[in-house]
């Protein structure tokens, strides 16, 4: 059998890649019905910019729709959605354990979060993706996941998965990574103790996605995490400290930091933090942004239609060629890869039961 040219496979495979991260692509919005009335949003104000480039594409197709937008920070979002002065919450962070609680309690079922975008390559309070920094002068060039959590994590009991306390995701100290040479660096860098660098923690009940993503939901941190609500500020005293690491966004880099690749596992591959990285999802701490809804009526049912269908209607025009050309055309964040798209598209139309319907059984 006559064998094609691996650089030929190569192109191929890229070609392949590339289209699958080209909102061209996606299939054209063809509505599914004319839909009218007021859509009423809350949340995140740095995608304000983003939502009018969505809704003057949304109107084209459906020119009786109006919106009302309120977005003045993700957490004004989610209580929105549970006082029901909102009919989707925008989104630049996953949904908080805590912020679950008022439409669960009245309905037993959780807000549906849909990824509508990727978050920024590397600008700050964009959704960035999290890069990982240490010195420059560091030999360290590559870290996995479970490194991370063994760098900026402790020993804990379980992690939060929505609402569920995951006593799978338990570890013991034994997993702690406190020195340099635990991660395999030699001579004058093994004894050398590691110093974390990172955003002030938060509180009980809040996860962000570092968190669910390194620490498995957990919400205990190493013990001499050196917090800094200064981003710029902490880039600098990292720049100082050839033994420190931090997480942050890659826009707030200097000419003393670098970041490190990252792998999911020893397995590999190991990859860089890069625009298409962030893109394609490859680089495993990349960040979605998202619009939420509830689909329960205020007879506290599952309503029926399950989702309203404004909601849906603009949802299917966010996840069509022409929403992800808008993401493109908005600037700093990025448009979602075929097989996200095709993922949120299967959940904005399921009608399976809630998975958290079980629990109530248990």
């Amino acid at each position: 059998m006559k064998m094609l040219p691996t650089g030929f496979l190569l192109a191929l495979a890229w070609t392949v890649n590339a289209s699958a991260q080209d909102p061209a692509a996606l299939p054209d919005y063809r509505p599914a019905q004319q839909v009218s009335g007021l859509l009423r949003s809350r949340g995140n104000d740095q995608m304000a910019a983003l939502m009018k480039q969505w809704e003057r594409g949304f109107k084209k197709y459906q020119p009786d729709i109006e919106f009302a937008d309120t977005l003045v920070g993700s957490a004004s979002g989610m209580y929105g959605l549970e006082m029901r002065t909102a009919d989707i919450a925008v989104m630049g962070r996953p949904i908080n354990p805590y912020e679950r609680y008022g439409s669960y309690e009245r309905s037993w079922v959780y807000p549906v979060e849909i990824e509508v975008a990727t978050g920024s390559f590397e600008t700050p309070h964009k959704s960035p993706a999290y890069a990982i920094l240490v010195h420059k002068d560091n030999p360290v060039a590559q870290l996995t996941v479970k490194q991370l959590d063994g760098i900026f994590g402790a020993e804990r009991g379980g992690g939060w998965k929505a609402l569920t306390w995951d006593v799978n995701a338990a570890r013991t100290s034994a997993e702690n990574i406190r020195t340099w040479g635990q991660l395999g660096l030699k001579g004058a860098w093994s004894d050398k103790a590691i110093h974390v660098y990172g955003p002030p923690l938060l509180g009980a009940g809040s996860v962000t996605l570092f968190q669910s993503k390194v620490l498995d939901g957990g919400d205990t941190w190493n013990e001499d995490l050196r917090e800094y609500a200064d981003r710029k500020r902490m880039i600098v005293e990292l720049g100082k400290d050839p033994y420190g690491i931090a997480y942050t966004a890659l826009g707030y880099r200097s000419a003393d930091v670098k970041p490190v690749s990252i792998a999911e596992t020893t397995a590999g591959p190991y990859i860089g933090l890069t625009k298409r990285s962030v893109m394609d999802r490859s680089y495993p701490l990349s960040r979605p942004v998202y619009i939420v809804y509830t689909i329960d009526n205020e007879k506290s049912e599952i309503a029926n239609p399950r989702v309203d269908p404004k909601v849906r209607e603009f949802l299917r025009y966010i996840l069509s060629k022409q929403g992800q050309q808008d993401v493109v055309r908005a600037g700093d964040y990025l448009p979602l890869p075929l097989a996200t798209v095709q993922e949120q598209l299967r959940k904005l139309d399921s009608t399976m039961p809630p998975p958290e319907l079980e629990l109530l059984v248990e």
